[in-house]
């Protein structure tokens, strides 16, 4: 199995804005259960304090090719493209547990 770990800060300068973009980002990613075949588990909602990345992403997927199959999904690339409209930093990490 493989984790995938993505957290992301938003551009937005408004405070509400901001909340709005990570929950939708959250609603995004959550709706792919069950389209996206290769998800076992996911999960995804907004940051909950100020200073902290403003959404975070854990999915997980049998292994290295069900990962890169995700990734390339096209529900998964719709998603990618809102979320590269309003975002600022990534941060991501992969491993095997």
């Amino acid at each position: 199995m493989l984790r995938h770990v993505v957290m992301w800060k938003l551009a937005a300068s408004d405070p509400t804005e901001r909340v709005a973009q990570a929950q939708q980002i959250a609603d995004r990613l959550n709706a792919l259960q069950g389209v996206v075949p290769e998800i076992v588990a996911i999960s995804a909602g907004p940051g909950m304090a100020e200073g902290d990345w403003h959404a975070a992403l854990i999915v997980d997927v049998a292994g290295r090719d069900a990962l890169a199959s995700y990734a390339a999904h096209p529900a998964h690339q719709k998603v990618l493209t809102y979320i590269r409209s309003v975002v600022a930093e990534r941060a991501a990490v992969d491993f095997e547990f």
